[in-house]
């Protein structure tokens, strides 16, 4: 597995246990034993993106709420929305990434710790964000 992958996993499951546990990115640097074991670049990955994805929470969260229709915030696996707010993050503040990987990781990581529709949710709002966001830019 490649590093950025698995800090995208690591990422994903410190966003998981502060959402359903309120645990801030601090305690998790001393708790979290998968980070914790994890090499430095990895961890260090990982850290930043759930920093950067908790300190958008609440513009990230609306920019979900107005993809994804029909579907309220708390409607959704908490896994799905936490993959999803991780690629968006991704998308919109870390642009060093393309957005096809970004959407291919996330639907991958989707498929390993969502449910068995989690990949297909995730692909689908995922590819009409980008639609949607390149069809602003045109206009």
């Amino acid at each position: 597995m490649g590093v950025r992958r698995r800090g995208r996993e690591l990422a994903l499951q410190m966003l998981y246990q502060h959402e359903l546990a309120g645990t801030d990115v601090e305690a998790m640097l001393t708790s979290f034993d998968e980070l914790l074991q994890a090499p430095r670049v990895i961890r260090e990955f990982a850290v930043s993106l759930a920093r950067g994805v908790i300190s958008r929470l609440s513009e990230l969260d609306a920019r979900l709420v107005d993809q994804a229709d029909n579907w309220r915030l708390e409607r959704m696996a908490a896994v799905d929305r936490n993959i999803l707010r991780l690629a968006l993050y991704e998308l919109l503040f870390a642009s060093d990434t393309p957005p096809a990987v970004v959407i291919d990781e996330a639907v991958e990581i989707a498929k390993r710790f969502g449910s068995e529709r989690s990949s297909q949710f995730v692909n689908g709002v995922l590819d009409g964000f980008l639609h949607r966001d390149k069809a602003a830019e045109e206009r």
